[in-house]
């Protein structure tokens, strides 16, 4: 009886753990701005490649559609979607760095949050941003 009790308090507490560790990321995260500085390794081919974390949705670009939907941390992994996004003909290598980031967003990526800087990874994609300071 004893060990039932015992698995069940360390059940709850890894519970309350996880759960207490998921506001203080969202809320980092929550009303920052974002420029990329890298997609899989290679500069945003366009200067608005971007993306924004506000409280109930997240928008991203590479400079040519935008997607957005709702999001929420679940440990060291960003969670977003459903993901909308606009459908304009792109061509060239600001398709592909579209498609990754797309890919990346989807698959629930992991996360490091490290100041002023931002690095996403998952789906064999990566990238890593940098955090716009909001004008005064």
């Amino acid at each position: 009886m004893h060990r039932i009790i015992a698995l069940v308090l360390l059940s709850f507490a890894a519970t309350a753990s996880a759960c207490a560790v998921q506001p203080v990321a969202s809320n980092r995260l929550a009303g920052t701005q974002w420029r990329f500085v890298s997609i899989d390794g290679t500069a945003p081919v366009s200067d608005r490649a971007s993306l924004g974390f506000w409280p109930d949705a997240i928008s991203a670009t590479v400079g040519c559609n935008g997607m957005g939907g709702q999001w929420h941390v679940e440990g060291n992994r960003l969670i977003a979607g459903p993901l909308m996004q606009t459908e304009m003909y792109c061509e060239g290598p600001i398709w592909g760095q579209e498609q990754a980031l797309g890919a990346m967003l989807v698959a629930a990526p992991e996360f490091t949050l490290d100041g002023e800087r931002l690095l996403l990874r998952s789906s064999g994609h990566s990238a890593e941003l940098a955090r716009v300071q909001p004008e005064d």
